[in-house]
């Protein structure tokens, strides 16, 4: 396979990396490149930006959710010949989810042979940026630190001190240095950029970023490096496919039957929530649903009036809040989605969606009504309630998961239980790792509905891919 590759690392979060990873995508796309994006680690905002920029899906790369074969695979059956491959990193370039940095940036880009760009917030500081890419380089020499992008310049003078000081003593190559954008397009919430959809000016914000890229990086030396063939590099052996990662996963989860992974007879018809308010979905998730034999409709909880014929419904994450007065008007869905729940249609949802589906959410002493079809009563903190990677255990019986089934996946939510009236055989999952939903619990089901703080990846988590087929199939039958 002949592709070039490239990871955007940075120090820490918030140092600009994303919003340099989309400039780069989108001038080089202007200039008639073709570009294979990637965001590692768990993240649904950064992904939708890179994935405009480059006009074709972005990929997560997580080795937390993710074991290695299956994670090398989706890089390479997800990278065409003859496209570059570009992966922003997330936090710093060593931080993982343990003190040896596992699950880091470093190690992705160890395990794919990937040369790493780091960004660097130059912010109040001059040969201390020096010291910090020393330190980097020394950290894990088996790290291919390739080049640095100086951002945030302060001036000139600024500029000179650190391009020299940094090739001097680093023997690494300043490919640019970007100064203090004064006008910001990329308008932040939480803890990343604002998703696509709430953001209108989308397009003129990665021209805008593309323009910054083309002006003040070396994106002909950036292209070098990017091509730079490695010795270590057997990419002539690397699978050619997604749909066999999909499929192999599930003939091989101990959760589900090797017959299981057939293609049904009949395409099940499985609806999938999404719009401003959810949007939040991994493309791998959606492409294994469609490469087991599912036809996926598409629908909206804040303009459709009415639900097609479905066979199974996936909801998954987003930010119900901010259209927490849309969604409570749109009283048709609503109303029509709980007679189908409540007559068997099977329902998965995550964080957002277990949102949806609670008794109501109170914004600012407001209540909103939501579908009524868990009692939940939701509200919302100014903090994250739970941020992070999330191991569960099945502890019950419920629709999709076997019990003593392992599962990954991570969480990230700002509402809170302000009142449950359920109890804990309501609740299918323990938590290992994680927050959940309350006292350290997650997972509520009621009839075939089960709603989780917890966000799963198809490639970490492939039972759930035949899950939502056998509940469709069944579904359909009754």
């Amino acid at each position: 396979m002949d592709f070039s590759k490239i990871i955007i690392a940075a120090m820490r979060g918030g140092a600009g990396k994303t919003i340099l990873s989309i400039g780069i995508i989108a001038a080089w796309r202007a200039r008639g490149h073709q570009i294979a994006p990637f965001k590692k680690g768990p993240d649904y905002i950064d992904a939708g930006w890179l994935a405009m920029a480059a006009g074709r899906s972005c990929y997560n790369l997580d080795s937390f959710l993710i074991t290695p074969d299956n994670l090398r695979e989706s890089f390479y059956s997800h990278t065409p010949e003859n496209h570059i491959a570009v992966i922003e990193g997330n936090r710093g370039l060593y931080d993982g989810s343990d003190q040896h940095g596992s699950t880091s940036t470093a190690e992705l880009s160890k395990m794919l042979d990937i040369p790493v760009i780091l960004c660097l917030d130059c912010t109040k500081s001059t040969r201390t940026v020096a010291a910090s890419v020393l330190g980097c380089l020394h950290f894990d020499s088996n790290v291919n630190i390739a080049g640095v992008v100086l951002n945030r310049v302060a001036g000139h003078r600024h500029e000179t001190v650190i391009r020299r000081t940094v090739e001097q003593r680093c023997g690494v190559s300043v490919l640019g240095a970007v100064p203090k954008l004064h006008k910001q397009r990329f308008p932040e919430r939480h803890m990343g950029l604002v998703p696509i959809p709430e953001h209108v000016w989308a397009t003129d914000a990665i021209e805008a970023a593309a323009d910054v890229a083309a002006q003040y990086i070396d994106l002909d030396q950036l292209m070098e490096i990017a091509q730079a063939k490695d010795s270590a590099a057997t990419n002539t052996d690397a699978p050619q496919t997604s749909t066999a990662t999909i499929v192999s996963s599930i003939e091989d989860s101990p959760a589900i039957p090797p017959a299981a992974a057939k293609q049904p007879a009949h395409k099940p018809h499985i609806g999938v929530a999404k719009d401003s308010a959810f949007q939040f979905y991994y493309a791998e998730n959606l492409e294994a649903l469609e490469a087991s034999g599912a036809e996926l409709i598409y629908i909206s909880p804040l303009t459709d009036s009415t639900i097609p014929q479905l066979d199974t419904l996936y909801i998954g994450g987003g930010f119900p809040e901010t259209h927490a007065q849309e969604l409570a008007d749109n009283v048709a869905f609503r109303t029509a989605l709980k007679e189908l729940a409540e007559n068997g249609l099977p329902i998965y949802a995550e964080c957002g969606g277990l949102m949806y589906l609670g008794e109501s959410l109170v914004l600012d002493e407001i209540i909103y009504p939501m579908t009524g079809l868990l009692p939940i009563v939701f509200g919302l903190s100014s903090r994250p309630q739970g941020h992070g990677y999330t191991v569960i255990s099945v502890k019950r019986k419920n629709p999709f998961f076997e019990m003593g089934t392992e599962i990954k996946g991570h969480e990230f939510h700002y509402s809170h239980i302000l009142e449950w009236k359920g109890g804990p055989d309501d609740l299918a999952f323990d938590m290992r790792r994680g927050t959940g939903f309350i006292d350290n619990q997650d997972g509520i089901c009621y009839k075939n509905i089960l709603a989780t703080y917890t966000h799963i990846h198809a490639l970490g988590t492939p039972s759930w891919t035949q899950a939502m087929i056998r509940n469709a199939e069944q579904y359909r039958s009754s």
